[in-house]
């Protein structure tokens, strides 16, 4: 059995579906099964097939070992929903998958998910303001101009002009660096940095640009506490109280501050059920529908960690605030309770690091489209998280400093071409400093007597000194 390793770049999902399920018609093993006194050729067991697909995915890298039965038995459902399982009786799409001892076949053609049309490759070019461009609803035609009194001397320049002698003067605009400007730099710069940590030609096939929001960028950038949480200007989006609360006891178990009502014996069970809860009801999971794609994308960089981290550190910045809140404190909360010794076990059958990954895999990631493998790579990437969360969920420094770098080379540029006197006495080039700061003449080193004695002479003991 073998799983390549589906890099970063479009459609990464669909194409670890389509290689998942070709695999699995190719390598499934099949044999004959009796059934209420009847034989069927070239089939297997729910079981069977339980077990042969959770093998295939723990062994493949793009999964992991994480990978649980229960996933695996959802990815199943999902086979048999889209045809490419049946049961021995030709029935699929509404029938229900269980872990059992029911037959089931592959049809004669299991149906691939179908790539989108690819719109033509172009790579995507960081616009900047340009400072000739006039301001909208400008033109040379609508400027206004003061009436001439016309004489002999003005009569001779408009002449010249008509005839050709003299070239037409055109009114030059001095643009101003808006905030609109800035906020263009800052989502062009970050979108372009991405771009090139995942290799690709252009985003357009793992996002949607048009719907990156400039704001929500330099909003995560900068309005941050000392923690580096995100502090939010609408409150009404802000993580109810009680849910605050709940996550904190946990955080800090045993150490509740903030409870008042008594503890009980298993109320640290209801405590994480009432978090979940909330987490499970978001209409949305917090990497939100449109940024996907771009989350698997970087998934396939896994096997660099430190590039995946940055490109993770990127498109969470593409997030939009109240997420980002949301997320920084359910990473940090499932972080701790693992780490936390004294916190007893939140539920029977699992481990607590795996019951976090199951429990919020699914409000941090998901997908639309049902024919993916969300379920798996969400795992996949709230295992990631949870062990390079503080790193992840950082503001990216080289990124955030590049393009303040430009946002103040464009402002310099805007003052230089405004004020070209004063920017040469503020920024003067070398050959302006020599005309505004002439050299002074070095003073001459002074004479120093010692200067005219002969050179220091190595110690020489004489009579006078005796051991």
């Amino acid at each position: 059995m073998e799983h390549r390793i589906v890099g970063p770049g479009p459609y990464r999902a669909t194409r670890l579906w389509n290689e998942t399920v070709e695999l699995f018609r190719a390598k499934m093993p099949l044999r004959k099964h009796r059934c209420r006194f009847k034989s069927y050729e070239h089939c297997f067991t729910a079981a069977e097939a339980v077990d042969w697909l959770h093998e295939l995915l723990r062994c493949s890298q793009n999964f992991g070992p994480e990978v649980t039965r229960k996933q695996t038995v959802q990815l199943l459902k999902k086979f048999l929903k889209n045809h490419v399982i049946e049961d021995i009786k030709g029935k699929w799409g509404e029938e229900d998958f269980e872990d059992n001892r029911h037959l089931y076949r592959f049809p004669p053609s299991s149906p691939l998910k179908p790539y989108p049309k690819k719109p033509p490759n172009q790579k995507d070019v960081i616009k900047f303001p340009e400072w000739n461009d006039l301001p909208p609803g400008t033109s040379q035609e609508n400027i206004p101009v003061r009436p001439v009194v016309m004489n002999s001397e003005m009569w001779y320049k408009r002449h010249s002009i008509a005839i050709g002698e003299v070239p037409a003067c055109r009114l030059v605009h001095r643009r101003q660096l808006t905030e609109a400007n800035v906020e263009e730099i800052w989502k062009s710069m970050t979108l372009s940095y991405l771009q090139k940590i995942l290799g690709l030609d252009s985003l357009e096939e793992v996002l949607d640009v048009k719907l990156v929001n400039s704001k929500f960028i330099i909003h995560n950038v900068y309005s941050v506490s000392k923690q580096g949480v995100v502090i939010l200007d609408d409150k009404s989006k802000e993580l109810p109280h009680w849910v605050l609360s709940a996550m904190k006891c946990l955080a800090n178990w045993p150490n509740c501050s903030d409870l008042k009502q008594p503890m009980y014996l298993g109320f640290e069970k209801d405590v994480f059920k009432t978090i979940a809860d909330y987490y499970g009801h978001l209409k949305e999971p917090l990497l939100t529908f449109h940024l996907f794609d771009a989350f698997v994308s970087v998934l396939g960089l896994l096997q660099k960690e430190k590039v995946a981290v940055e490109a993770f550190q990127i498109c969470c910045l593409l997030l939009p605030p109240e997420n980002r809140r949301k997320l920084q404190l359910l990473m940090r909360m499932m972080a701790r309770i693992c780490l936390n010794k004294e916190m007893p076990p939140l539920c029977d059958g699992f481990g607590t690091r795996t019951l976090m990954v199951q429990t919020f895999s699914r409000c941090i990631l998901c997908s639309k489209d049902e024919v993916d493998l969300d379920e798996l790579l969400a795992a996949r990437l709230v295992t990631f998280l949870m062990d390079n969360y503080q790193e992840i969920l950082k503001v990216p420094l080289a990124l955030q400093t590049s393009i303040e770098e430009r946002v103040a080379h464009l402002r310099r540029v805007q003052f230089q071409k405004s004020y070209p006197e004063v920017y040469q006495e503020r920024f003067p080039t070398p050959e302006s400093a020599a005309l505004l700061f002439p050299e002074k003449p070095k003073p001459k080193p002074q004479l120093l007597m010692w200067a005219l004695k002969k050179p220091f002479q190595p110690f020489q003991r004489t009579r006078s000194f005796r051991m």
